[in-house]
C-alpha cells in the first residue's frame, strides 16, 4: 500500500525485498520499528550462540546448567564487555567466542553506521501548506504554493521547481502519466530563511488555463513542488518535496499572514497558521 498525492495505491507483482535493499527499508522504517529490529536481531544473534555453545562440553567457566549463562556470556562476548566471571575454558569454547567476536564486530560496525546514516541525512525541515490556493496576483488568476523554515537558519540558493502530474493520451491511444513543469514568476531565493510563496500564472501557456474548480476537483492531477539548496548550518545540500492533490487546491482563497511585526518592532512568524486560508475580500 502506497500513499502518492492523498491516493493510495496498491503495488502488485513485486518480490519481497527485505533482504534485496536492507539500506532503503534502514532509511524508511520508522524509528521504533527501526529500534526493534535491532533489538529483536541482537537478541537473535546471542541466543543461536548461547545454542553453539551449549553444543560444547562445558566450553565456559562458571557458567550454569542450560542456557541463560550462556545467552549473557555471548552478550558479554558481543558487547566486548567481559565482566571476568565467565571465560571459554575448552578449546572448542575459544574457537565460538573468536568467531563469535568477528561476527559482533561487523554487525556492531553495521548497526552503527545505520543509526549515524539515519541521523546525519541532510533534510531541509521545510513546512507546507496543506492547501495550494488560487487567488488573483497582479490581476492574473495564480496558483499559489507556500512554505515556511521551520529552523532558525539560513538556505542559500534555494531553487523551486513545480509540476503538474496528471494523465495523458498519446495520438495512439495509450493512456500515460504527463508530467508538465509549472512555470514560476520567481523559482530562486538567495537566503530562505522565514518564508516562501511560490506563484504559478495561469495564463495562456499554463496547462491549468481554461479549467475552472470543478474541473480541476474532478481530474486525477497532482501537483509536486520540489525545493533545493545549501543549508549554511550543516553544509550540505538539502532537499524538501510535497505533493498536493487537486482536490486540495482552494479557489477564491488566500494564505493568511503568519509574520508581523509588534509594537517594539520584533518580528514574528507563527508556524502553526502555515495551513490557514481565508476567503477573498469582496
Amino acid at each position: 500500500m502506497r500513499r502518492i498525492g492523498g491516493r493510495r495505491i496498491i503495488a502488485e507483482g513485486l518480490e519481497g525485498n527485505l533482504w534485496k535493499d536492507i539500506y532503503f527499508n534502514a532509511m524508511t522504517v520508522s524509528w521504533p520499528m527501526f529500534i526493534a529490529v535491532l533489538a529483536a536481531a541482537f537478541v537473535a544473534i546471542n541466543f543461536v550462540f548461547a545454542l553453539i555453545y551449549d553444543l560444547g562440553d562445558k566450553p565456559i567457566a562458571n557458567a550454569r546448567e542450560g542456557l541463560a549463562d550462556l545467552f549473557f556470556f555471548s552478550v558479554e562476548t558481543v558487547s566486548t564487555v567481559g565482566y571476568g566471571d565467565m571465560h571459554p575454558q575448552t578449546d572448542y569454547g575459544h574457537i565460538v567466542a573468536t568467531v563469535e567476536n568477528f561476527i559482533g564486530l561487523l554487525t556492531l560496525a553495521m548497526m552503527t553506521g545505520l543509526v549515524f546514516a539515519r541521523i546525519s541525512r541532510p533534510r531541509a525541515r521545510l513546512l507546507f501548506a496543506r492547501y495550494p490556493v488560487v487567488a488573483p496576483h497582479n490581476g492574473v488568476p495564480t496558483l499559489m504554493f507556500r512554505m515556511a523554515n521551520a529552523r532558525s537558519n539560513f538556505i542559500s540558493e534555494a531553487t523551486a521547481k513545480t509540476w503538474m502530474i496528471g494523465p495523458a493520451v498519446s495520438e495512439e491511444g495509450r493512456r500515460l502519466v504527463g508530467f508538465r513543469p509549472l512555470r514560476l514568476v520567481k523559482s530562486e531565493n538567495p537566503t530562505l530563511a522565514l518564508s516562501w510563496t511560490l506563484f504559478h500564472p495561469i495564463e495562456a501557456d499554463s496547462p491549468l488555463f481554461g479549467m475552472d474548480e470543478e474541473t480541476l476537483s474532478a481530474s486525477e492531477i497532482n501537483f509536486v513542488v520540489s525545493i533545493v539548496g545549501f543549508d549554511e548550518t550543516s553544509g550540505q545540500t538539502v532537499h524538501a518535496r510535497d505533493v498536493f492533490a487537486a482536490q486540495d487546491v482552494r479557489f477564491g482563497q488566500e494564505y493568511e499572514d503568519i509574520i508581523w511585526i509588534d509594537e517594539n518592532g520584533m518580528r514574528h512568524i507563527d508556524y502553526a497558521k502555515i495551513n490557514a486560508t481565508r476567503p477573498l475580500p469582496k
